[in-house]
């Protein structure tokens, strides 16, 4: 009886759930067997979800899942890019519905965006750094033009 202790000799306790990080780059996204990547999240105390939307990039889905879980747990939320929150945004309806709509926002601008860049080639390291840096949670202020 050697080997009675050891049930899975050839798994540690520490693989047995881990995904590969390649196929997880973030918290709370998927890749669907067909290359989209989706985001979902469960509400607090139950047993329900709420979808977040389905992107053409990981970090769109995660934006989306940080903009929820944001809105659901507070600033203390475990999140994907915390340099992107905004603190002083808030929603007045904190219903799924509203949580959602706000995440399947930013995820959809983001999604936008990394889009754009893919297609448009790669610009100058400059323009790329201060277009990924903007705050997507904020709407533009239509009185700064970048056509100056």
């Amino acid at each position: 009886m050697e080997g009675a202790t050891d049930l899975c000799p050839n798994r540690s306790a520490g693989e047995k759930r881990k995904p590969r990080q390649q196929d997880k780059p973030y918290r709370g996204i998927r890749m669907r067997k067909w290359g989209k990547w989706v985001a979902e999240i469960r509400e607090p105390n139950k047993r329900t979800r709420i979808w977040l939307g389905s992107y053409s990039s990981p970090v769109a889905a995660a934006r989306a899942y940080d903009t929820a879980v944001f809105y659901l747990r507070g600033p203390t939320a475990r999140l994907n890019f915390p340099e992107y929150m905004a603190q002083d945004d808030y929603l007045r309806d904190m219903s799924a519905a509203s949580i959602r709509k706000k995440a399947t926002e930013v995820g959809a601008r983001v999604d936008a965006l990394e889009t754009s860049l893919r297609h448009n080639g790669s610009p100058d390291s400059n323009s790329r750094r201060g277009s990924l840096k903007a705050d997507l949670n904020e709407y533009p202020n239509p009185d700064s033009s970048d056509e100056e």
